[in-house]
């Protein structure tokens, strides 16, 4: 069937000098814009914006992600879960994608505390 894909879309707009940026990258690693993208997108390093927001956020997801567990260990232990297989596979995938981002995040904002733990400094002294 024509036009209908089985995965959703991800698009974003770039200036005419971001997009000439990419287009050098991609042509230099050799890989196809859609190979390119994903690689990016899950390998690549980020550098981290200390931002309020951003950890409130974090701190939220994690929240959220506890509270979920709790309940289910709950049902667990009480032998009547309310979930199926599939959602705690499905809910398995969603946490361990998080903590990934999580991880990913923290590793792009180590910078932060490394010269201050070679120091002998503790972060935020």
């Amino acid at each position: 069937m024509s036009g209908v894909h089985k995965y959703p879309t991800i698009s974003f707009r770039v200036s005419p000098r971001q997009r000439e940026e990419i287009e050098a990258k991609i042509l230099a690693s050799g890989l196809s814009k859609k190979d390119y993208f994903i690689r990016s997108c899950i390998y690549n390093r980020v550098c981290v914006v200390g931002k309020k927001e951003v950890i409130y956020k974090l701190v939220q997801e994690l929240e959220t992600m506890q509270t979920t567990i709790k309940e289910v260990a709950g049902q667990l232990e009480q032998g009547k879960t309310d979930i199926s297989a599939k959602g705690l596979e499905d809910m398995k995938h969603d946490f361990l994608d998080m903590l990934k981002a999580i991880l990913w995040m923290l590793d792009g904002a180590k910078y932060l505390w490394e010269n201050q733990q070679e120091n002998g400094n503790a972060p935020g002294d």
